[in-house]
């Protein structure tokens, strides 16, 4: 039986339009129509209640969530327990997140994702390789020790996820030519992360398939007047997309003004880059207060988050305590930019950045019915993945 979807604010291609239903049937959108068209009243109708329905959130680096980081627990469970603990904000598709780590973590990881696909974990789609092919002087948070040149056999691990999407983050000053071009010819979405790489070598990246840029301003060369640096070629380029964290900490505002001034349209795309404490509360209390569950250990140091900031004692960030609903908020207070731009942000250009903008991230026939419920104050009342509900 067919779901409608009606009394809510639909954000279509045009922007926000009322009396719209949403018709899903078998997970995916059906169509949209008129509400008082026949087929808005033949199914299970739902009222929204005025609500703004919306794209399901799509981050494309989750580190952790539901105090679960992926490096330690690389498994079917672990992706479950962090892709449920996103999805009360928003986030019906994700890319859990592995950082820096031996090949046997990566193995293990790659098929944790695999299997959790194929098991039709909600809001899974894919994986995001964050190293170990980095540039030990923009390392961050990462343990350096675990930083390699990967080999062919490497490369095919890396490289090897049957379901889903890989998205693989690497210093393309320490990593050859050839192999970004093998890493691009094998499918897999290559972004410039953790790296001290002038102009020149990111220009030539580019032209070799490198497609986005990890938390654009984060552990990379900054834009000098005469050194352009990673900053500069990323905001340069007119193809690629940059992943920003908008959490008040990672970046200035004014800064990623500049960006959203910089780049075209639909080349700014909202991550986290969240960890364990994101929806880990304290037994008893609110799921929304995430940092009730402070502190985890990554790398074998104690990272803690106050105020909203994640870091390790000598102060480097370590990932943060966002969701996917407050980058959101955030960036339509601070960023100047109308929430049906943020909205895309989060939902549309990520699907197109990994490359799933023909099947995800837009309300329109035939994209899965990931779908997501706000209220005025933008607060997640429900999400849809695949037609599923859950409310909040």
């Amino acid at each position: 039986m067919a779901t409608a979807l009606v009394n809510a604010e639909v954000l279509t291609e045009h922007g926000f339009r009322k009396g719209l239903a949403v018709l899903i049937e078998g997970g995916r959108i059906a169509d949209l129509v008129a509400e008082p068209d026949a087929r808005a009243r033949a199914g299970d109708v739902r009222d929204l209640r005025g609500a703004k329905l919306v794209p399901g959130f799509i981050d494309t680096q989750v580190n952790g969530g539901g105090g679960v980081l992926l490096n330690d627990e690389p498994t079917v469970d672990g992706v479950r327990r962090i892709a449920h603990a996103h999805r009360r904000f928003g986030t019906t598709g994700m890319l859990p997140t592995l950082i820096s780590d031996d090949a046997d973590v990566m193995r293990r990881a790659i098929a944790a994702v695999d299997a959790a696909i194929g098991q039709g974990v909600p809001g899974v789609l894919g994986i995001h390789l964050e190293g170990p092919y980095l540039a030990p002087a923009r390392k961050g948070v990462h343990d350096a020790s675990k930083f390699r040149v990967p080999g062919e056999d490497e490369i095919a691990m890396a490289a090897s996820l049957r379901n889903g999407k890989t998205l693989l983050t690497l210093a393309p000053d320490r990593v050859p030519r050839e192999v970004i071009r093998e890493f691009v010819a094998r499918g897999v979405v290559v972004a410039a992360g953790h790296t001290a790489a002038s102009y020149d070598e990111i220009r030539d990246a580019l032209d070799l398939g490198l497609r986005g840029f990890t938390h654009l301003y984060n552990a990379m060369t900054p834009l000098n007047g005469r050194e352009p640096g990673v900053v500069g070629a990323a905001l340069d380029d007119r193809e690629s997309w940059c992943g920003v964290i908008v959490d008040g900490h990672h970046v200035h505002p004014a800064a990623l003004r500049v960006a959203l001034a910089a780049k075209p349209r639909g080349k700014i795309v909202l991550v986290t880059d969240a960890m364990p404490p994101v929806g880990s509360p304290l037994p008893g209390l609110p799921a929304a207060i995430s940092e009730l569950w402070p502190s985890f250990r990554i790398n074998g140091q104690i990272a803690t988050a106050c105020d909203g900031l994640l870091t390790t004692p000598d102060g480097t960030l370590a990932g943060s305590v966002l969701d996917m609903a407050q980058a959101v908020r955030n960036t339509v207070a601070w960023l100047d930019v109308p929430l049906d731009e943020a909205v895309r942000m989060a939902s549309t250009y990520p699907a197109d950045f990994i490359g799933l903008g023909a099947s995800r991230g837009r309300i329109a026939p035939g994209y899965a019915a990931d779908l997501v419920a706000l209220d005025d104050e933008l607060q997640v009342k429900a999400t849809w993945i695949g037609g599923a509900v859950q409310e909040y």
